[in-house]
């Protein structure tokens, strides 16, 4: 079955105070709009995402980590229902469904979009709403029902009267629509409302005017549906992501020996009966192995891959590197744009000098397996250490060292006897 998104991500975010578009501020090293867009990308074969405030910076976005999308312009911004009519051209001949979301709700499952679009097929719906109950539903659109239950329309807030505020059931702000059925919603849509703008939300009513069959499906978890709008917003919505990634972990056999200092991805994949110590930080997309041990005061800055049996230990920073089984860096150390093979050793103290400042260039180190590196040495990409070979400590490895070999730069001790008592007279 064919189906399509659109992602609504123009809005400005005044209440984050910064310079960067609200959909582009980050959890745990991806971005809000990252994870919408990762959601559908299982079932929906074309999104068009809706862009406005600091467009080019949301569309280089789009075009450098998910260039099979389409990003299209609103401008000026006249509400949500406007936002949908700008993808219209693009959708002119489409007959299939549309899902439409907005950017701001990381916390939305792929599996949660899957159950919406199941039931709205399930009931033959034309318009089905994801709707929610709270305790107390204030700042949402509430969603209105008929004596037998069925949806009339939804109000928001602002153009709500008391009787419709103390209404529970309000709209989570995502939609599966019949499309041929309702484009033509969007050259109907009014402005008559307390903000003046054209309303998603009004395609309920003129779909119900038109005997449309409109239907609800409630979320299970209300956290899904936690929109970003605040710096505060962004702080809750990482705590609720990372205490739902360590509850998964747990439940599959991962220990995680203090949750409460504890933060991993969404997109780190942990085997089991591996233990993660506190105070460790592993963001962006990971893969560690089983039976390894990670942490304490570890830090993965992502594409990072852990085989079996591998330990990362106390301050060790590691990015876009592959460690194989049974390696061990207990301490100390910076693993970056590297390929650790298996049963090597990282001293404390070893540094992959990865980064060239004068030309901007990332270089990869490579270590063979059986490979043992001393202490507070330095490895100078693009460098190879080739198996078995050893790198005495101290040493400062600017070229390739072949197999078996001991490499060492260290100049000779000088012993002064008596220095400290000449000196001190």
């Amino acid at each position: 079955m064919k189906l399509k998104s659109i992602i609504l991500a123009a809005g400005k975010g005044t209440r984050m105070k910064s310079e960067t578009p609200k959909v582009l501020h980050k959890i745990m090293g991806k971005s809000i709009l990252g994870y919408v867009l990762d959601n559908i990308k299982n079932f929906s074969d074309e999104a068009f995402i809706i862009i406005g405030h600091q467009a080019e910076e949301v569309e280089e976005f789009v075009k450098s980590n998910y260039a099979a999308y389409k990003t299209v312009l609103q401008t000026p911004q006249l509400g949500t229902g406007h936002a949908v009519s700008v993808v219209c051209p693009y959708l002119e001949n489409y007959s299939g469904q549309v899902i439409i979301l907005c950017g701001d709700t990381p916390l939305i499952k792929e599996k949660t979009l899957q159950n919406l679009l199941d039931y709205h097929n399930q009931t033959n719906s034309d318009i089905t709403v994801l709707s929610a109950i709270f305790e107390n539903p204030a700042n949402y659109g509430r969603i209105i029902r008929g004596h037998d239950n069925s949806i009339k329309y939804i109000v928001e807030e602002k153009d709500a009267t008391t009787e419709e505020k103390s209404v529970k059931e309000v709209n989570a702000g995502i939609y599966c629509v019949n499309w041929e059925k309702i484009k033509p919603a969007f050259s109907q849509l009014k402005t008559n409302n307390a903000q003046g703008e054209y309303y998603l939300t009004d395609i309920v009513k003129w779909g119900k005017s038109r005997n449309l069959k409109v239907s609800a499906y409630t979320l299970e978890n209300n956290e899904e549906i936690y929109g970003i709008n605040s710096r505060e917003n962004l702080a809750n919505a990482t705590k609720i992501m990372n205490n739902r990634k360590l509850r998964e972990l747990m439940e599959n056999g991962v220990t995680i020996t203090d949750p409460t200092s504890t933060w991993i991805s969404e997109d780190t994949e942990i085997g089991q009966d591996t233990i993660i110590y506190p105070s460790t930080y592993l963001e962006g997309k990971n893969k560690i192995g089983k039976n390894c041990k990670i942490g304490p005061f570890t830090h993965f800055r992502g594409e990072v891959e852990v085989a079996d049996n591998v330990k990362i230990g106390n301050f060790v920073e590691v990015k876009k590197s592959k460690i194989g089984p049974n390696t061990n860096a207990g301490h100390l150390s910076y693993i970056g744009d590297s390929e650790l093979g298996s049963n090597i050793n990282i001293g404390a103290g070893t540094i992959t000098a990865n980064f060239n400042p004068i030309n901007n260039v990332k270089s990869k180190t490579i270590l063979k397996d059986n490979v043992k590196i001393g202490s507070n040495s330095v490895l100078v990409a693009p460098v190879t250490v080739e198996e078995g070979a050893n790198v005495a400590a101290g040493t400062i490895i600017t070229k390739d060292i072949k197999a078996w070999a001991l490499a060492i730069t260290r100049a000779p001790i000088r012993i002064i006897e008596n220095w400290v008592k000449k000196v001190s007279k």
